[in-house]
């Protein structure tokens, strides 16, 4: 038998508890940032039209990929195995939404009904296996280590408006990142409704709201830094192992 699965545990800003994060989805949404979509496609070439999605981009991340505030990323050295010509892991700063009541089918005027709060989340993505996939993204997103959550979870009815918080990424301290959560082309509302249409929520769930442009290269030894405005800074390093 392996050993027990290790458990995380955030602070739940405003108070002395701690909240397990132990959730039965994560739930990511891609291409949420317009911005982002011209970068991914690679729109330098003009003669490429960019085109943005009709309804939400889903798909899973599995949940062994969770790590803590100033726990170490690894980069699978195995990795190197497949000689890729220009091998590439990039961070992605998002927001977070932690799902607090079971829900199917919600209508977007129930969605904050259904929410226990916020924190900050760095969707990892090894980027040759994600594009090269014939599966999908799914594998290239879910290597352990591959989503750092935290620093804290910041509740529903504490945050303020979440469709208007600063959010940002620093590799080394350099920031790589800015936006704000208004950029989003479907709002949280839009999101959990859709999601719900097609899943049911359970308590617990993750749901990671999609980044912005700015994404790059990480490598051993850099820090990474993502920060959202009242939640905080989630800052883990880099290695290889």
């Amino acid at each position: 038998m392996g050993s027990e699965k290790r458990k995380i545990f955030l602070p739940l800003a405003g108070s002395d508890r701690k909240i397990e994060i132990n959730p039965s989805n994560i739930f990511a949404v891609g291409l949420n940032y317009r911005a982002h979509i011209e970068e991914s496609i690679g729109n330098i070439d003009k003669k490429v039209e960019v085109k943005y999605p009709a309804e939400p981009v889903i798909f899973a991340i599995t949940t062994n990929s969770l790590i803590g505030p100033g726990e170490s990323i690894i980069i699978p050295a195995h990795i190197k195995e497949y000689n890729f010509a220009d091998e590439r892991v990039d961070h992605e700063a998002e927001l977070a939404i932690i799902i607090g009541k079971r829900g199917r089918h919600i209508p977007p005027e129930k969605v904050y009904e259904h929410i226990f709060g916020y924190t900050c989340f760095n969707d990892v993505s090894q980027r040759n296996i994600q594009m090269g996939d014939t599966s999908g993204w799914f594998r290239g997103k879910s290597f352990d280590t591959f989503s750092p959550i935290g620093p804290a979870v910041v509740l529903h009815k504490d945050i303020g408006d979440p469709q208007n918080l600063q959010m940002s990424c620093k590799v080394n301290g350099v920031v790589k990142q800015s936006t704000n959560t208004g950029d989003m082309i479907f709002d949280i509302p839009i999101l959990i409704s859709f999601i719900s249409k097609q899943f049911t929520l359970e308590e617990g769930d993750i749901i990671v709201t999609g980044t912005c442009s700015g994404v790059s290269p990480i490598v051993p030894g850099d820090t990474v830094d993502v920060e959202i405005e009242r939640i905080g800074i989630l800052s883990n390093p880099v290695i290889e192992h």
